[in-house]
Protein backbone atom coordinates (compact mmCIF):
# COMPACT_ATOMS: atom_id res chain seq x y z
CA UNK A 1 0.00 0.00 0.00
CA UNK A 2 1.76 3.14 -1.13
CA UNK A 3 1.97 5.70 1.52
CA UNK A 4 0.27 8.73 2.04
CA UNK A 5 2.08 11.97 1.55
CA UNK A 6 0.37 13.52 5.24
CA UNK A 7 2.09 10.13 6.59
CA UNK A 8 5.52 11.09 4.73
CA UNK A 9 5.37 14.68 6.21
CA UNK A 10 4.86 13.78 9.21
CA UNK A 11 8.32 10.95 9.11
CA UNK A 12 10.06 14.43 7.38
CA UNK A 13 8.87 16.58 10.17
CA UNK A 14 10.65 14.23 12.87
CA UNK A 15 14.08 15.33 10.78
CA UNK A 16 13.53 18.71 11.01
CA UNK A 17 12.70 18.65 14.45
CA UNK A 18 9.47 20.14 14.36
CA UNK A 19 6.63 17.86 15.07
CA UNK A 20 3.83 20.21 14.93
CA UNK A 21 3.72 22.98 11.82
CA UNK A 22 5.36 26.40 13.01
CA UNK A 23 8.48 27.31 10.66
CA UNK A 24 7.28 24.99 7.78
CA UNK A 25 3.60 24.93 6.75
CA UNK A 26 2.18 21.78 5.54
CA UNK A 27 1.81 23.38 2.37
CA UNK A 28 5.37 24.10 1.81
CA UNK A 29 6.43 20.52 2.48
CA UNK A 30 3.33 19.09 0.25
CA UNK A 31 4.28 21.42 -2.52
CA UNK A 32 8.24 20.36 -2.26
CA UNK A 33 6.98 16.33 -2.28
CA UNK A 34 5.64 17.60 -5.17
CA UNK A 35 8.80 18.61 -7.22
CA UNK A 36 10.26 15.73 -5.22
CA UNK A 37 7.65 13.29 -7.09
CA UNK A 38 8.12 14.71 -10.85
CA UNK A 39 11.79 14.53 -10.22
CA UNK A 40 11.94 11.25 -10.02
CA UNK A 41 8.97 10.52 -12.32
CA UNK A 42 11.06 12.07 -14.88
CA UNK A 43 14.58 9.69 -13.67
CA UNK A 44 11.81 6.41 -13.74
CA UNK A 45 10.35 7.18 -17.32
CA UNK A 46 13.79 7.43 -18.74
CA UNK A 47 14.16 4.07 -17.67
CA UNK A 48 12.03 2.96 -20.58
CA UNK A 49 10.28 0.43 -18.93
CA UNK A 50 7.06 1.94 -18.67
CA UNK A 51 6.09 2.17 -15.35
CA UNK A 52 3.38 4.86 -16.27
CA UNK A 53 2.49 3.34 -19.71
CA UNK A 54 -1.29 4.46 -19.91
CA UNK A 55 -3.25 2.90 -22.62
CA UNK A 56 -6.57 4.75 -23.93
CA UNK A 57 -8.96 3.13 -26.32
CA UNK A 58 -12.08 4.98 -26.67
CA UNK A 59 -11.06 8.80 -26.58
CA UNK A 60 -8.38 9.41 -29.71
CA UNK A 61 -9.85 9.17 -32.84
CA UNK A 62 -8.62 10.13 -36.36
CA UNK A 63 -11.61 11.79 -38.05
CA UNK A 64 -12.66 11.27 -42.06
CA UNK A 65 -10.38 14.13 -44.08
CA UNK A 66 -8.75 15.07 -40.61
CA UNK A 67 -5.47 15.67 -40.48
CA UNK A 68 -4.47 15.18 -36.84
CA UNK A 69 -6.11 13.52 -34.19
CA UNK A 70 -9.06 13.99 -31.57
CA UNK A 71 -8.91 13.13 -28.17
CA UNK A 72 -5.70 13.66 -27.14
CA UNK A 73 -5.25 13.54 -23.23
CA UNK A 74 -4.06 17.04 -22.40
CA UNK A 75 -1.36 14.97 -19.73
CA UNK A 76 0.24 13.20 -22.64
CA UNK A 77 4.34 13.59 -22.30
CA UNK A 78 5.42 11.12 -24.63
CA UNK A 79 3.55 8.19 -27.40
CA UNK A 80 4.33 5.01 -27.15
CA UNK A 81 1.87 3.47 -30.11
CA UNK A 82 -1.04 4.61 -31.81
CA UNK A 83 -3.10 1.61 -33.79
CA UNK A 84 -6.26 1.26 -34.24
CA UNK A 85 -8.39 0.53 -31.44
CA UNK A 86 -9.71 -2.87 -32.99
CA UNK A 87 -7.44 -5.09 -34.57
CA UNK A 88 -8.78 -7.77 -35.13
CA UNK A 89 -9.45 -9.21 -38.91
CA UNK A 90 -12.91 -8.35 -38.36
CA UNK A 91 -12.18 -5.05 -37.78
CA UNK A 92 -12.93 -1.87 -39.81
CA UNK A 93 -9.47 -1.21 -40.19
CA UNK A 94 -7.02 -3.83 -38.84
CA UNK A 95 -4.32 -3.27 -41.36
CA UNK A 96 -3.56 0.38 -40.88
CA UNK A 97 -0.33 1.01 -39.72
CA UNK A 98 0.71 4.28 -37.65
CA UNK A 99 4.18 5.11 -37.89
CA UNK A 100 6.35 7.97 -36.74
CA UNK A 101 8.09 10.63 -39.06
CA UNK A 102 9.45 14.20 -39.68
CA UNK A 103 6.73 16.80 -40.78
CA UNK A 104 9.30 17.13 -43.56
CA UNK A 105 10.40 13.80 -44.22
CA UNK A 106 9.59 12.53 -48.14
CA UNK A 107 7.44 10.10 -46.79
CA UNK A 108 5.40 12.81 -45.02
CA UNK A 109 5.29 14.84 -47.98
CA UNK A 110 4.18 12.70 -50.22
CA UNK A 111 1.38 11.34 -48.01
CA UNK A 112 0.17 14.91 -47.71
CA UNK A 113 -0.22 14.94 -51.43
CA UNK A 114 -2.77 12.45 -51.37
CA UNK A 115 -6.22 12.25 -51.71
CA UNK A 116 -8.51 10.64 -49.11
CA UNK A 117 -7.62 6.97 -48.72
CA UNK A 118 -10.25 3.95 -47.58
CA UNK A 119 -8.63 2.37 -44.40
CA UNK A 120 -10.70 -0.60 -45.02
CA UNK A 121 -7.68 -1.85 -47.15
CA UNK A 122 -4.57 -1.19 -44.91
CA UNK A 123 -2.06 1.82 -45.22
CA UNK A 124 0.24 3.12 -43.13
CA UNK A 125 -0.86 6.71 -42.13
CA UNK A 126 2.34 9.28 -40.72
CA UNK A 127 1.90 11.10 -38.13
CA UNK A 128 4.46 13.92 -35.81
CA UNK A 129 4.09 15.35 -32.67
CA UNK A 130 4.02 19.17 -32.27
CA UNK A 131 3.36 22.09 -29.97
CA UNK A 132 4.54 22.43 -26.41
CA UNK A 133 2.29 18.83 -24.87
CA UNK A 134 2.11 18.27 -21.20
CA UNK A 135 1.89 20.03 -18.67
CA UNK A 136 0.89 23.38 -20.47
CA UNK A 137 -1.75 22.05 -23.23
CA UNK A 138 -2.32 18.40 -25.39
CA UNK A 139 0.44 17.91 -27.77
CA UNK A 140 -1.05 18.30 -31.61
CA UNK A 141 -0.69 14.39 -33.60
CA UNK A 142 -0.36 15.88 -36.85
CA UNK A 143 -1.18 12.78 -39.42
CA UNK A 144 -1.03 11.98 -43.16
CA UNK A 145 -2.95 10.90 -45.13
CA UNK A 146 -6.32 11.92 -45.22
CA UNK A 147 -8.86 8.96 -44.32
CA UNK A 148 -12.22 8.47 -46.07
CA UNK A 149 -13.73 6.67 -42.65
CA UNK A 150 -13.43 7.33 -39.42
CA UNK A 151 -10.91 5.51 -36.79
CA UNK A 152 -11.10 4.74 -33.06
CA UNK A 153 -7.47 4.41 -31.80
CA UNK A 154 -5.74 2.65 -29.40
CA UNK A 155 -3.51 5.80 -27.92
CA UNK A 156 -0.63 4.37 -25.73
CA UNK A 157 1.22 7.15 -23.75
CA UNK A 158 3.22 8.22 -20.97
CA UNK A 159 1.24 11.03 -18.80
CA UNK A 160 2.53 13.43 -16.70
CA UNK A 161 2.30 13.13 -12.45
CA UNK A 162 -1.06 15.38 -11.73
CA UNK A 163 -0.12 17.49 -8.56
CA UNK A 164 -0.52 15.90 -5.25
CA UNK A 165 -2.45 16.45 -1.73
CA UNK A 166 -1.49 15.70 1.45
CA UNK A 167 -4.29 13.04 1.47
CA UNK A 168 -2.74 11.85 -1.90
CA UNK A 169 -0.79 8.56 -1.84
CA UNK A 170 2.96 8.10 -3.38
CA UNK A 171 2.87 7.62 -7.10
CA UNK A 172 6.25 6.71 -7.15
CA UNK A 173 6.84 3.13 -7.14
CA UNK A 174 10.07 0.95 -6.17
CA UNK A 175 9.59 2.11 -2.78
CA UNK A 176 10.84 5.34 -2.84
CA UNK A 177 9.06 6.91 0.61
CA UNK A 178 13.32 7.52 1.65
CA UNK A 179 14.21 9.40 -1.52
CA UNK A 180 10.96 11.57 -0.97
CA UNK A 181 11.51 12.36 2.60
CA UNK A 182 15.23 13.32 1.81
CA UNK A 183 14.20 15.86 -1.25
CA UNK A 184 11.87 17.08 1.30
CA UNK A 185 14.48 18.15 4.19
CA UNK A 186 17.49 19.07 2.46
CA UNK A 187 15.29 21.84 0.51
CA UNK A 188 13.29 22.67 3.63
CA UNK A 189 16.35 23.17 5.41
CA UNK A 190 17.38 25.95 2.87
CA UNK A 191 14.86 27.91 4.82
CA UNK A 192 16.62 28.16 7.77
CA UNK A 193 19.92 28.19 6.00
CA UNK A 194 21.90 31.82 6.05
CA UNK A 195 22.62 31.28 2.30
CA UNK A 196 19.20 29.70 1.45
CA UNK A 197 21.11 26.73 0.12
CA UNK A 198 20.00 22.93 0.22
CA UNK A 199 21.30 20.99 2.37
CA UNK A 200 24.47 19.30 1.35
CA UNK A 201 24.28 16.25 3.01
CA UNK A 202 20.49 15.55 2.65
CA UNK A 203 20.52 16.24 -0.81
CA UNK A 204 23.39 13.41 -1.07
CA UNK A 205 21.38 10.92 1.22
CA UNK A 206 18.68 12.03 -1.69
CA UNK A 207 20.83 11.34 -4.56
CA UNK A 208 21.87 7.59 -2.97
CA UNK A 209 18.19 6.88 -2.73
CA UNK A 210 17.44 7.95 -6.31
CA UNK A 211 20.29 6.38 -7.39
CA UNK A 212 19.44 2.88 -6.06
CA UNK A 213 15.81 3.31 -6.86
CA UNK A 214 16.60 3.37 -10.40
CA UNK A 215 18.86 0.58 -10.57
CA UNK A 216 15.74 -1.52 -8.19
CA UNK A 217 13.43 -0.61 -10.86
CA UNK A 218 15.23 -2.18 -13.66
CA UNK A 219 14.84 -4.87 -15.30
CA UNK A 220 10.81 -5.27 -14.32
CA UNK A 221 10.98 -8.84 -15.58
CA UNK A 222 13.66 -11.39 -14.62
CA UNK A 223 11.59 -14.49 -16.81
CA UNK A 224 13.90 -13.79 -19.90
CA UNK A 225 17.09 -12.40 -20.03
CA UNK A 226 17.65 -9.09 -21.58
CA UNK A 227 19.29 -8.84 -25.00
CA UNK A 228 20.02 -6.92 -27.95
CA UNK A 229 18.19 -7.99 -31.19
CA UNK A 230 20.65 -8.41 -34.22
CA UNK A 231 19.96 -6.10 -37.81
CA UNK A 232 19.01 -8.81 -39.23
CA UNK A 233 17.16 -11.10 -36.96
CA UNK A 234 13.95 -11.14 -38.76
CA UNK A 235 15.30 -12.25 -42.07
CA UNK A 236 16.82 -15.44 -40.08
Amino acid sequence: MATLLSSLESQARKHLKEDTASFWTSAELVSLFNHGIKDLWGAIVDLNQEHFQTIDTSNVSLAASATSLTGVPTDVFRVLLIEPADTTVAGSSPYVLFRPADYNAPEFINARMLGNQDPTGGLCVYYTLTQAGAPVAAPTVITAPKLSTAITLRFVYIPIIATKAASDANPIPGESDNALIAWVVAYARAKERPDRSIDPVWINIYATEKKNLLVRLTPRQTQEPEVVESLFSGWW
